[in-house]
């Protein structure tokens, strides 16, 4: 199909001047974009730069001082609950590269390596110049490509793709600036939330927050450890659970086993912007591999991510590892990229079972002397 399409593309300007960067994904994975973007900015301060993502994350990227405009699609494959078809993902793309074609990017970056949709996308969409990954099902569609290597992070990739860019753009990149932290922005009226919840409920103490939900079951801690955790940690600060609606049951088995300790829950009841403005003000956020751990790393809190079946070498926490840790069992089989079971069928996933409480308990109080980043006030300009 990228032959047929081929005639579509425009010649593209010696230098990036309309870039689209396609990304598809959801939570984490564009929380974990965002560090390739406040580096694309640098390399092209003056190119007006698009992002085109599903319409489920536009809030993670809005005040990003790095994109100009945000763009949604429903991503084929990446809407939740949609049923497989055959025929719409070619109609869908054909109706979204005719309104891309209106806006005459002259370069796109495929920003997730696997993703043959949106390197057909961009050369429907007339993209003279297609940067992404030389993956089987991708590389036909491009006009540059990285080696593809799945153990690489996710950032990494993003940014060496930026890189890649920068080099047939002809920039020297020797004076750029090469370390970039992920990022979101809450509002002033979020940081206003999260300051007036944490002056009800713990004016005096320091707030730890215990994020234990995830959308793959195979990652989910068990609520014994999660609780036993939580009884050590209640002596160091005040507790809370938070979750999105579809977390209820995890963090309510996780209550239940906590009447004899004083502790909040917050489900449901605080939007993203919310939660990232509450994580900020906290000494410590810890969680299973999850996207609001990642949303904690974007404030600067320190974190400790618990992994399982998912590949902490290609989607753990991106920053310092002295603040932002990950702990595993080790089991033989993990990763094994599951996260809806356990192929063994154990139940809960053996790998996580056997993450004992006491190696989390240790790291926790460690990293409770870690102070909080400077500021906590940053925000959407």
């Amino acid at each position: 199909m990228a032959l047929l399409l081929r005639p579509f593309a425009r010649r593209a300007a010696a230098a990036p001047q309309r870039i689209l960067v396609i990304k598809p994904d959801h939570l984490g994975d564009v929380l974990l974009l965002t560090p390739a973007l406040a580096a694309l900015r640098q390399r092209f301060p003056q190119a007006q730069i698009t992002v085109l993502l599903g319409p489920w994350a536009t809030r993670l990227l809005a005040g990003n001082p790095a994109v100009d405009t945000l763009l949604t699609c429903p991503f084929p494959g990446f809407v939740r609950g949609e049923p497989a078809r055959l025929v719409r993902p070619y109609l869908t793309l054909l109706r979204y590269a005719a309104l891309l074609r209106a806006g005459r990017f002259d370069t796109a970056l495929i920003a997730r390596d696997d993703h043959w949709w949106g390197g057909l996308l961009a050369l429907a969409a007339g993209c003279g110049r297609r940067v992404g990954f030389a993956h089987p099902l991708v590389a036909p569609s491009l006009t540059a490509a990285l080696p593809w290597d799945p153990q690489i992070h996710v950032t990494q990739q993003a940014l060496d793709l930026v890189a890649l860019l920068g080099v047939v753009a002809g920039i020297d990149d020797r004076c750029l600036e090469h370390s970039f932290p992920p990022q979101f922005f809450p509002t002033e009226a979020e940081h206003a939330w999260a300051a007036d919840w944490l002056a009800t409920n713990s004016p005096d103490r320091p707030l730890l927050a215990i994020q234990p939900g995830s959308g793959g079951a195979a990652k989910l801690w068990p609520a014994e450890h999660w609780a036993a955790l939580a009884r050590g940690l209640a002596e160091r600060g005040t507790l809370v659970l938070t979750g999105g609606p579809a977390d209820a049951a995890d963090v309510a088995a996780i209550s239940a086993l906590l009447d004899d300790r004083p502790h909040h829950t917050l489900v449901g009841a605080a939007s993203l912007g919310q939660l990232a403005a509450l994580f900020g003000r906290c000494a410590l956020v810890l969680g299973v591999d999850n996207g609001p751990l990642h949303l904690a790393v974007t404030q600067g809190v320190p974190t400790i991510h618990l992994f399982g079946p998912g590949d902490h070498r290609r989607f753990g926490p991106w920053g310092d590892p002295a603040r932002h840790a990950v702990l595993r069992s080790g089991l033989w089989c993990s990763p094994c990229g599951v996260l809806t079971h356990c192929p063994r069928a154990t139940s809960p996933s053996e790998c996580m079972a056997t993450l004992s409480v006491a190696p989390v308990r240790a790291l926790a109080q460690a990293m409770l002397q870690i102070g909080p980043r400077a500021n906590v006030t940053a925000m959407a300009p």
